[in-house]
């Protein structure tokens, strides 16, 4: 079974893939055999984020920019075609969270939060879909949210971008399907992640979230990468369009 999900030969670009589910994302992509290109702003977090993939086993390379510049993505995509001469996999994970109430955000918030998590993921599929279309080949993995599907009273401008971003998954599905590229959305539910610490070590909450998941607990960070790489593989071939909601039964439980 292993060899359906084998990525071997493939060059993945993963963004904001340092730390948390997008690290183990870049982890899981490396382990099915991508190259993968392990994105952040910080050289001295991507250096240590590719040194522990290595320490795997697995294939990685430093990719130094920030998505939501300009200049920086289009200098980036150039450096991989230079290189490699191929992106056959794009996972849009980088974003941003404002867990405040719409009276506490301004217009210019708004847009700031819009910029990394919509119109950056916009812009990079933009940049790769020549990459993709010249073997007719491609998978692109855009990250969402649990909230683009339920209501979260405090974060309503992180909510409006998951949402923003699974309608954008969909109309380039359908888009770049001719192309043979599938377009997907993953949208996690509640992780263990580093930058949830706070929220994990809150007993009430995780009372709270016990009570309202199918499964009664946190996700562990790795356990997003599966979903990631059959996403990804040969597997998900005639899969695209779709979201993949991944939050141990919170959606669907009453």
């Amino acid at each position: 079974m292993t060899s359906q999900f084998d990525l071997t030969g493939r060059v993945a670009l993963v963004t904001g893939s340092t730390q948390g589910l997008g690290f183990e994302m870049a982890k899981g992509l490396a382990k099915a055999g991508a190259h993968v290109l392990v994105n952040g702003r910080d050289k001295d977090h991507v250096s240590t984020a590719v040194s522990l993939i290595d320490s795997l086993g697995g294939s990685a390379q430093e990719m130094v920019f920030d998505v939501s510049i300009d200049t920086a993505r289009v200098k980036a995509v150039s450096a991989i075609s230079c290189e490699h001469d191929r992106l056959d996999i794009l996972v849009n994970n980088v974003g941003m969270r404002d867990r405040r109430p719409i009276e506490a955000i301004d217009g210019h918030d708004f847009q700031a939060l819009l910029q990394v998590n919509l119109t950056s993921a916009f812009l990079l599929c933009q940049e790769v879909v020549g990459l993709m279309r010249v073997r007719q080949w491609g998978r692109i993995v855009n990250m969402s949210a649990l909230g683009s599907a339920v209501g979260l009273k405090l974060s309503p401008s992180y909510a409006a971008s998951k949402g923003a971003l699974e309608s954008l998954t969909r109309t380039l599905a359908a888009a770049l399907g001719p192309d043979g590229i599938t377009v997907n959305a993953l949208a996690p539910g509640f992780f263990a992640t580093e930058t949830n610490a706070a929220m994990v070590a809150d007993e009430a909450l995780c009372q709270k979230l016990a009570d309202r998941t199918a499964l009664g607990r946190w996700g562990e960070p790795h356990e997003i990468a599966g979903s990631a790489v059959f996403l990804c593989s040969e597997e998900a071939a005639y899969v695209t369009g779709q979201v993949l909601t991944v939050d141990g039964g919170c959606a669907a439980y009453f």
